[in-house]
């Protein structure tokens, strides 16, 4: 079992920054990969970065390229999302995702095996 503990939400005004983190603990064995994935009111679940425990690999959709950056602290077992340049559409519950799976993209939801409950980021126009 692993559990993931996401905080550093809140509100901020448009062109701000904000850093989220995810607590994790548990098993470490086999663990391959974290993801931000991201749900705003009435849209569908959207994939935000990942990143690979072994080589600290990493992906962004095009919507948040150069403006987050997703990093991890191995010893203390966190990972974490600088968000910066905010936008109102980045308006959304942010999910912290693990996954003990090889060969996947790490892009789809299904891809993670164990998430956290969210933290509400709001961005203010």
């Amino acid at each position: 079992q692993v559990q993931l503990v996401e905080s550093g939400g809140g509100l901020v005004q448009a062109g701000g920054s904000l850093r989220l983190s995810c607590a994790a603990s548990g098993r470490t064995f086999g663990r391959r990969a974290f993801g931000w994935f991201r749900q705003a009111p009435g849209k569908v679940r959207e994939f935000v970065t990942s990143i690979t425990w072994s080589d600290g690999s990493t992906v962004y959709a095009d919507s948040v390229k150069s403006r987050f950056s997703i990093s991890r602290d191995n010893a203390e077992r966190m990972v974490y999302l600088q968000m910066n340049s905010l936008k109102p559409e980045d308006t959304a519950v942010y999910y912290c995702g693990a996954s003990f799976h090889r060969g996947v993209s790490y892009y789809l939801w299904d891809d993670y095996d164990y998430w956290g409950r969210g933290t509400q980021v709001t961005v203010s126009s």
